[in-house]
């Protein structure tokens, strides 16, 4: 039985990079807002300064028995990133103009 591994154009005969070598940290964020789409506009807008920050990708959610209740993840290259943007002041001021409501409840995850 002979195993082909599977190749990378731009990489010659190097084999594509493995599953364990491209993992991400999701960032998952939960809180109330005031308005859903005062909020989502705010939410929407930021992504120009989002993305500069190392978010490579996002996604929002809403419960279905309050629409303001919103969780949103963000997803990392690494766990660093991932933390400087939950800590930065403009994460922290974006939310504040967008009428989040509560206190975020903030929780990392990491692809295995």
């Amino acid at each position: 039985m002979v195993l082909i591994a599977p190749i990378n154009a731009d990489q010659g005969l190097n084999p594509v990079r493995s599953r364990k070598d491209t993992r991400m940290t999701r960032m998952f964020v939960r809180h109330m807002v005031n308005d859903y789409d005062t909020w989502r506009a705010a939410y929407d807008k930021f992504d120009a300064t989002r993305r500069p920050m190392g978010v490579v990708n996002d996604g929002v959610y809403r419960s279905v028995e309050n629409k303001n209740d919103v969780t949103a993840y963000h997803d990392f290259k690494s766990l660093d990133d991932a933390k400087s943007f939950a800590k930065s002041d403009a994460v922290r001021e974006a939310m504040a103009g967008a009428g989040v409501a509560s206190a975020p409840e903030i929780w990392f995850v990491e692809e295995v």
